[in-house]
């Protein structure tokens, strides 16, 4: 597929996001921003009874990059065990992005793995703790 293909995708997710909105009781939530940019992903998950990934939403703001990656990257996960998505690379999601990336536009495709590894290591929440 050429770059054009993955460039007209990552516009269509921007515009029309997959999973993007709130769960009710997840099971962890996890939210962060990259503040060199401004990009902000929350990713909450609800699991099944076998630790498999039965429900994911997402929501933020940012670029077209950051905004596509968490529509991928929360398709992609979803029936996956948590040790799977634990497991869940960098290059696995620089792949399902399909077009060359500049240092800058790495970080905010990153910006959704970061965050969903960090709810799924149960760490706290930066949200969290601000407001305390």
């Amino acid at each position: 597929m050429d770059s054009s293909v993955y460039r007209e995708q990552i516009i269509d997710l921007y515009e029309s996001p997959l999973n993007f909105g709130e769960l009710e009781h997840p099971d962890f939530s996890y939210e962060e921003d990259n503040p060199l940019c401004g990009d902000v992903i929350r990713i909450e998950v609800k699991l099944d009874e076998n630790n498999r990934v039965a429900e994911v939403g997402w929501s933020g703001d940012g670029c077209a990059i950051s905004q596509a990656s968490a529509s991928l990257l929360t398709e992609e996960i979803k029936g996956k065990t948590l040790d799977e998505v634990k497991a869940f690379d960098k290059d696995e999601l620089l792949a399902l992005i399909g077009v060359p990336l500049s240092m800058a536009r790495v970080k905010c495709a990153l910006l959704s793995l970061k965050v969903l590894k960090a709810g799924a290591y149960g760490l706290p929440d930066p949200s969290v703790m601000r407001d305390q």
